[in-house]
């Protein structure tokens, strides 16, 4: 049992001194997620500006695609929707987002704080 406190108390310390996490700047084309995933190498470019919109106005996921092939799914701070409404409304476009990168359950994200 006193182990387990120390063990508790312990990690509740590093927590305290532990920052926030510190936001990344992320470049790439913004992606519509829904045919990225599909068929990934005929959902990308300008000439899949057009889907990409209409999947964006119908609200399903969007993401950027860094140069590395990396993509992270684009999430709204919940504080400044602005940004992300900015960097949906760029579709096929490449951009540059800032915001603190997050990864749950296989995936990676990044909550857009805003957009350059």
């Amino acid at each position: 049992m006193r182990k387990i406190l120390l063990t508790t108390a312990t990690a509740l310390m590093v927590g305290m001194f532990a920052g926030p996490a510190a936001a990344e700047s992320i470049t790439g084309e913004v992606i519509d997620l829904s045919c990225y995933l599909s068929h990934p190498h005929t959902s990308v470019g300008a000439s899949h500006r057009k889907c990409a919109e209409t999947c964006a106005k119908k609200g399903l996921p969007m993401g950027i695609l860094t140069e590395a092939g990396k993509a992270y799914v684009l999430l709204e701070d919940h504080a400044n929707p602005q940004a992300y409404a900015e960097a949906i409304g760029n579709a096929a476009k490449t951009i540059t987002v800032e915001g603190k990168t997050v990864n749950e359950g296989g995936l990676a994200g990044v909550v857009v704080e805003s957009v350059d």
